[in-house]
């Protein structure tokens, strides 16, 4: 298969940016989170995977409204129907279909992760593993840890000022942005700087705001509702479940969620935060290919 960059067309017209990694017959497909990041984490995952005897293509791709494919106007009604749950799981889909993949393995983290359990219990029948990585099967739990975090690493003057900021909505505060910075250096990207880094921000807002929120320690978006808890179990291939161990998702949660899907592993990176495949590339990718493995083989 084709190495590189490739731009597909999508049924809607829409184009996405795609790239492909690696050699070898085995076949991963990587979602970035967000929503409205971008693949950049992902880059190197071949590489990591072919250093650990995985011999495998990864394929990368910026999800419509991202930093590489094409970003609608949102402020058009007709492109509302972007911004749901349904049409992030049909494009994973579609691109499979037009990069030519089957029977392979998903990957996805935060958002991503999300994309990659609704997935599973939509499309399974097309995986044959499943990675989650650093997401939660719901929401509430995340809120939970999300403020635990915030009392961990502010004082108590600060989280308040938070929450008065929070409740006004004045998001643009620069000491509340501070603080936010702060959160994101303890449970986001612990390796400072950040590996991916761009001169200007890379996020897409407008996509991002709509399910999430102004920042990773908020949720006022669609992502409120997401709650799977009593489906999960229905997740039929093999799984990993892979947190960092100092993030913004609860480890209890991923160990519940491990038990509770029938064929699934755990694994906790040590020292990491949200984006543990670059805080701590060794222990993320090792789990990730002794899981990879194992299920060639037989094993899981």
């Amino acid at each position: 298969m084709k190495t590189g960059t490739t731009i597909i067309t999508l049924d809607n017209g829409y184009h996405l940016w795609t790239n492909t990694q690696g050699t070898g017959d085995i076949h991963l497909l990587a979602l970035h989170g967000g929503p409205g990041g971008n693949h950049e984490y992902w880059e190197d995952t071949a590489k990591q995977l072919a250093a650990r005897n995985v011999d495998i293509q990864v394929h990368m791709y910026d999800q419509l409204g991202s930093w590489y494919s094409d970003q609608p106007d949102f402020s058009d009604p007709k492109n509302q129907n972007i911004l749901t749950y349904e049409y992030y799981i049909d494009e994973v889909e579609e691109v499979r279909q037009k990069l030519g993949i089957d029977n392979f393995y998903l990957i996805g983290q935060s958002w991503g992760g999300a994309l990659v359990q609704l997935y599973a219990l939509k499309y399974g029948d097309h995986l044959k593993g499943a990675i989650i990585s650093s997401m939660t099967d719901n929401i509430e739990e995340y809120v939970v840890s999300i403020n635990a975090r915030r009392d961990e690493a502010l004082d108590a003057d600060a989280v308040a000022y938070m929450k008065k900021i929070e409740a006004e909505g004045n998001w643009d505060d620069a000491q509340y942005q501070k603080y936010v910075d702060i959160l994101n250096a303890q449970y986001v990207d612990r390796k400072q700087p950040v590996v991916t880094d761009h001169l200007i921000s890379t996020m897409a807002t407008d996509v991002y705001g709509p399910f999430q929120g102004d920042n990773e320690f908020v949720v006022t978006g669609k992502l409120k509702e997401f709650d799977l808890r009593d489906q999960i179990q229905n997740i039929s291939m093999p799984t990993l479940v892979t947190f960092g161990g100092h993030e913004t998702m609860p480890v209890a949660t991923a160990e519940r969620m491990a038990k509770q899907i029938p064929n699934a592993r755990l694994a906790i990176t040590p020292d990491a935060g949200h984006h543990a495949m670059m805080d701590n590339p060794e222990v993320y990718y090792a789990n990730l290919a002794q899981f990879i493995n194992d299920v060639e083989d037989g094993n899981m």
